[in-house]
């Protein structure tokens, strides 16, 4: 099974705790989103993951295993950390090749990842040559090459045009559909919110959510309702008696906090008040998430 398992894990640098006795799992079929501050541990946890670093304690496996035990690890873990690490000497193409030549992956499946992450006219050119949205997409490449069932993509976005953006993100939730292990790392809240399932965040090396975002997004905010009525007195009086309160914003709408739009819905119909406008109005990922991580950040701006 293509479930990844962390189990106490604990990282320590001398006598700094990057990773505090994490505990969490990554399902297929989801994709689930891995947020925290610079520093939050991260980029350790995935290294440790992936065999790069030695825990201090605790277990990170994959299908019950660990990865340095896996025979031929490209075939069941694909992943995307750093995009400089292609050798600049070596054209896409023979770095692929290589690749599958290590790992007993059928040569036809470079051009095949070759084409699906648009390098084909590329492919014999230099490394070295690439710009940084062509380094990401030969990275992403190398991590599709064995068609693993798990993916661990770090800021994977990171580089590309728009294009490349809305196909990485359709890519995504495509393979989680298929049943894949998708784990992805990013500072884009908006372009967060547009693709994971679940989230897992990380402060100071400890967990601090581990949940779906919608569940994330409503544990960080108060209901609120925006609308629109040719009738504000009427509905404001209703409201009233039910301990709620009708405020008017600058657009022309009205707010009514502590509450969910279907209920204003329901005593709007029951008042006889037309309501042109109805919607819950809910806190953005990113607003929720500075909410939960705000005294979490080591590094913080002044405000302007």
């Amino acid at each position: 099974m293509n479930r990844v398992e962390i189990r106490e894990l604990t990282k320590d640098y001398g006598t700094n705790r990057v990773v505090d006795h994490l505990t969490f799992d990554v399902l297929p079929g989801r994709v689930t989103g891995f947020l925290g501050p610079n520093g939050a541990g991260k980029s350790t946890t995935m290294r440790l993951l992936l065999g790069l670093d030695r825990a201090t304690s605790g277990t990170s496996t994959i299908g019950g295993r660990r990865f340095t035990d896996l025979q031929a690890p490209l075939r069941e873990v694909g992943a995307l950390l750093d995009p400089q690490a292609p050798h600049g000497g070596r054209t896409a193409h023979d770095h692929l090749l290589m690749l599958a030549a290590s790992n007993g992956i059928a040569r036809a499946r470079v051009g095949a990842v070759l084409e699906q992450t648009g390098l084909t006219s590329v492919a014999r050119r230099r490394v070295k040559t690439f710009s940084l949205g062509m380094r990401q997409r030969l990275g992403i490449a190398a991590a599709l090459l064995g068609d693993p069932g798990v993916l661990l993509l770090d800021e994977p976005t990171n580089g590309l045009d728009p294009e490349g953006i809305i196909w990485i993100r359709e890519l995504m939730r495509a393979l989680a559909a298929e049943g894949h292990t998708v784990l992805v790392s990013s500072h884009l809240m908006a372009e967060t919110a547009s693709f994971v399932d679940h989230l897992v965040v990380l402060g100071q090396g400890r967990l601090l959510a581990d949940t779906s975002m919608a569940e994330f997004i409503d544990s960080r905010s108060t209901p609120r309702v925006r609308l629109r009525t040719s009738d504000p007195d009427v509905l404001r009086a209703a409201l009233e008696r039910e301990g709620l309160r009708l405020d008017a914003s600058e657009d022309g709408r009205w707010t009514v906090d502590g509450i969910q739009a279907g209920a204003v819905g329901a005593l709007a119909a029951r008042e006889g008040v037309p309501l042109l406008e109805l919607a819950d109005e809910r806190a953005s990922l990113e607003e929720a998430y500075l909410d939960l991580t705000a005294d979490r950040a080591p590094f913080s701006s002044a405000a302007a």
